[in-house]
């Protein structure tokens, strides 16, 4: 695995395809097939953006081959095993280039897959250029300073995705690469003292609950506390509310 910081990493190459002799397609002749690879890290915001990221090198991607005119299935768990064979037979395939697991979870842990329909010729070199994005969700959850500011005896957060697993986003730094599935955010906070000198009261912030996130998406979460004569708690996605809750009226019956 390489470290790269640039805004969209891009590593090509040229390898080959192979076939088993039992699985033939519309032609009983083969022809051969050179795949290019491509790697790009840029996601969707609100308008699109790159991430700094570790990227796969060559030899981290597995390959599957599937026929789309004919009975075909081939797995490759390296692509050194398929480039000992360069031929496929003629018909119309898809080719799918996963580099990582989008199950594992957590900082740094992107996930790259490619796919690309083809179609093979007898006797002819077919060219194929794939390009693998990635097929993470990635989530960074933020507090204002209007939102410290107010529950001044601080705060944690914490944030569960769909398998159960459990991340500290108190303090997030670097975006969180999860699987594209609900996840919730939930935490406490501890209000300010009141005039007459009495401690903050921690109280339990309404929980968070984002269904079917979107792969190759960035979102930033953001907890903010707006006063316009009345403290509210607001929750945005990218910019965008989607929640607003009166802190003295909502929030005063998870008083502990």
């Amino acid at each position: 695995m390489r470290k790269f910081f640039t805004l969209a990493s891009l590593v090509a190459l040229s390898m080959v395809a192979c076939t088993n002799e039992e699985s033939k397609g519309e032609v009983n002749e083969k022809g051969s097939v050179n795949f290019d690879i491509s790697v790009k890290s840029d996601v969707e915001v609100t308008t699109r953006a790159n991430v700094s990221c570790t990227t796969p090198a060559v030899g981290d991607f597995k390959l599957k081959i599937e026929g789309v005119s004919h009975t075909y299935v081939e797995e490759y768990a390296t692509i050194a095993e398929f480039n000992e064979e360069n031929h496929l037979y003629g018909g119309t395939y898809k080719a799918t280039v996963t580099a990582g697991d989008v199950a594992e979870e957590g900082y740094d842990k992107a996930t790259f897959v490619g796919v690309k329909e083809f179609a093979v010729e007898a006797r002819q070199k077919t060219e194929v250029e794939i390009t693998a994005y990635i097929a993470n969700t990635l989530v960074k959850v933020e507090t204002t300073e209007a939102f410290n500011n107010y529950f001044v005896g601080g705060h944690s957060l914490e944030l569960t995705t769909n398998s159960g697993n459990k991340f500290d986003v108190t303090a997030q730094a670097e975006p969180l690469f999860i699987e594209p599935k609900t996840f919730t955010i939930n935490g406490t906070a501890v209000k300010q003292a009141n005039q007459s000198g009495a401690e903050g009261v921690t109280i339990t912030l309404p929980e968070y609950e984002m269904e079917n996130p979107q792969a190759q998406r960035y979102y930033t979460i953001k907890f903010d506390v707006k006063d316009a004569g009345r403290a509210t708690l607001e929750i945005t996605i990218n910019d965008d509310v989607v929640e607003s809750i009166d802190i003295e009226q909502e929030l005063n019956d998870n008083a502990q």
